[in-house]
């Protein structure tokens, strides 16, 4: 989808919406069931009360939860056409309290880690639905192990064809979805027609009285399982960049109407079969697989699959999208995005897709069945969602008014913190494992975004100074034939800003170091644009021939090769008689008129505790494990595309010297004796 593709509601971008946005939430009908069954203790206990309670509840959740808080409400707050809860948090940052800051992080945290669960139990769902059947002349092992390999070998095609890019892979999807969705709305209307009591399900009041039913021994905490049927609400709000709202919109309406019809068929065959003897005593049922004719339950398996695969693919370019914005909020280290397609929304990052891989395929292999994983899924989302209500009590409060934002938090807080009370039984089934997985990206988080905050408060190198204070000492040092030429052209990837402020640690780095004596020094300032393949450069001259302040406007699609464009910025320079030429001694090329380059990136270390005693214990921390981030992960060479050029990392002291801090005092002077003896 282009741009404006995605501002406008058209056939087509809604077509491309169902294959990128509903692929979780449009499979929770291959589980939930199971679950909710599971909940009763075996199926004669799935009685008619209990049913219609359930599919009542599930309705409701749908309602409350999907279309009106994230559909109707969240999804107004877009920053600049993007979703999720960055964005949200981007929106309100400089308007609300600081500690909203941790109801960001913590939700961020928490959604990325269920992303890793959600892939391995939609696939392991459909492909469980193979186990016994016959194909032909082959049957379909009945091993759960054969299971799991297909699962895995059906999540790392998927995991290897995410560079192409979310465009690409909405096309193709989005028929399949359509064809899915008429599939589970059709299966589910046939189904129905046998009790069409399950009507009584779209009334609250059966919602409500089945939480405090004899019948439901889970008690509340079957919500925990009826919560299931809305895990895919988040992501819906995080991938609203890559569709836009407008086809969100006109697309939602038919989604949710047959997943509820696949609901309320799935309860009516559980009312026509509980007391069933090939089923009553079985607590592990597919009501889904069920109740289709044997003639299509092949055809269903393999729909299935593709529409646990498009599953996948919702959670991982959702998780593309946060970890982009985690980035531009200086919560997670900044790492190497590539935009596939020429829509600046729909990008890849190859580290954030590795990892989802390996723990994906590691959570396939731990828990092996969709049982099982069942019982760990959703816990963590929860927990997102209620940081979601959070920070849209703060959005609302700022633009509407206090009152209704209040009466909105506690509306849908209330809901959810129950909701996270119930599934908190899953934390001993798996659940641990999503949330040792959330403490873990909400620690690295913490320790790079407020790790940055302290290391600006104590560090003296990156205090920002004016580079025309210190353009006569560079043009001095340029022309000191003492000191020994360093490079020919000098290069700091530095932001230059306003007034020509820069950062004390590059200038450190020249003059107090080691002087780098250089004919030509260059400051330069890469800027991202909306602009695909725009590439543009400005150049001021600080009214010298050698120091050189560099503007270079990038789009998103153009690869960061500055040490290309900055031979071409010489060349041009040199044809307009801004600088001299530099004809290097030796050379291999004819002509050639552009010397060597040497791009220096100061890198800040943390000294030694005993040379600054002030420095809280909490803030070394805070400040080591930011450094470390930063050392194992994008290095500039890379993320500037310097591989094959020569670089030098100088290591920079965090605080320079301090008198105050490193102080000593002379206790005693001693002459030396004078020899008189002649």
């Amino acid at each position: 989808m282009d741009n404006k593709m995605t501002q406008r509601l058209s056939l087509g971008g809604m077509l491309v919406t169902l294959g990128i946005v509903y692929g979780d939430i449009g499979t929770s009908p291959l589980y939930v069931m199971n679950a909710i069954i599971s909940d009763a203790g075996q199926m004669q206990y799935a009685v008619p009360e209990y049913i219609i309670g359930s599919v009542s509840l599930i309705f409701w959740t749908l309602m409350i939860i999907t279309t009106v808080k994230y559909v109707l409400i969240a999804m107004r707050a877009d920053n600049h056409h993007e979703g999720g809860i960055f964005a949200l948090y981007a929106l309100i940052r400089n308007r609300s309290a600081r500690w909203l800051i941790f109801p960001a992080l913590i939700g961020g945290a928490a959604l990325l880690a269920d992303g890793t669960l959600t892939p391995a139990v939609s696939v392991t769902s459909a492909i469980e639905g193979l186990k016994g059947q016959h194909i032909g002349s082959f049957t379909f092992s009945e091993n759960q192990l054969v299971v799991a390999f297909v699962v895995t070998v059906i999540l790392l095609a998927l995991f290897l064809i995410q560079h192409f890019g979310t465009a690409a892979i909405g096309r193709s999807f989005g028929p399949i979805m359509l064809l899915w969705f008429i599939f589970i709305g059709a299966a589910g209307f046939i189904s129905m027609m046998d009790h069409l009591e399950i009507l009584k399900a779209l009334s609250p009041s059966y919602a409500i009285q089945f939480l405090f039913s004899p019948v439901n021994k889970a008690g509340i905490f079957i919500l925990g399982s009826v919560f299931l049927a809305t895990t895919g609400a988040e992501a819906l709000y995080s991938d609203m960049g890559h569709v836009g709202r407008k086809n969100i919109y006109g697309s939602w309406p038919f989604v949710s109407l047959m997943l509820i019809l696949n609901y309320m068929g799935q309860g009516a065959w559980v009312m026509s079969h509980y007391q069933d003897t090939a089923y009553r005593h079985l607590s592990v049922v597919s009501p889904f697989y069920e109740m289709l004719p044997d003639q299509l339950r092949l055809s269903a398996i393999a729909i299935a699959t593709l529409a646990a695969i498009i599953a996948s693919q919702a959670l991982i370019t959702g998780s593309y999208t946060l970890v982009n914005e985690a980035i531009g909020l200086k919560f997670i280290p900044r790492m190497v995005i590539k935009h596939p397609s020429n829509v600046r929304n729909q990008i890849y990052i190859s580290t954030v897709n590795w990892i989802l891989c390996i723990i994906t395929l590691s959570i396939v292999w731990l828990f092996q069945t969709s049982h099982h994983m069942e019982a760990a899924y959703g816990l963590a989302i929860t927990l997102t969602m209620l940081m979601t209500t959070i920070l849209l009590y703060a959005f609302v409060k700022d633009r509407v008014s206090q009152a209704l934002a209040a009466c909105m938090a506690l509306f849908f807080g209330s809901i959810e913190s129950i909701f996270l009370l119930a599934s908190l039984v899953k934390f001993t089934h798996g659940g641990y494992l999503t949330l040792l997985i959330t403490f873990l990206i909400f620690l690295v988080m913490v320790i790079w975004y407020f790790g940055n905050k302290q290391r600006e408060s104590y560090e003296r190198t990156s205090e920002n100074v004016s580079l025309l204070d210190y353009r006569k000492q560079l043009i001095q040092l340029s022309h000191d034939s003492s000191e020994p030429l360093y490079a020919t052209n000098l290069v700091y990837m530095t932001r230059v800003g306003a007034h020509y402020s820069i950062k004390r640690k590059v200038l450190y780095s020249i003059l107090d170091k080691r002087p780098k004596r250089a004919k030509v020094y260059w400051f330069v300032t890469v800027n991202e644009t909306d602009s695909p393949y725009k590439g543009e450069y400005t150049v001021d001259m600080l009214g010298t021939r050698n120091i050189i302040s560099v503007q270079l406007y990038l789009g998103f699609r153009n690869s960061q090769h500055v040490n290309v464009y900055i031979r071409q910025i010489i060349n041009d320079l040199i044809d307009q008689r801004l600088i001299d030429t530099q004809y290097p001694r030796y050379t291999t090329l004819k002509n050639r008129r552009v010397g060597d380059f040497k791009f220096v990136i100061p890198t800040e270390q943390l000294m030694d505790l005993a040379t600054d005693p002030k420095m809280k214990r909490l803030d070394r921390l805070l400040i080591g494990g930011r450094i470390f981030l930063q050392n194992i992960t994008t290095s500039p060479a890379v993320w500037y595309g310097l591989r094959f050029s020569e670089v030098v990392e100088e290591p920079i002291p965090l605080m320079l010297y301090d008198p105050e801090v490193l102080h000593l005092n002379q206790t005693d002077v001693r002459h030396p004796v004078k020899d008189t003896e002649k």
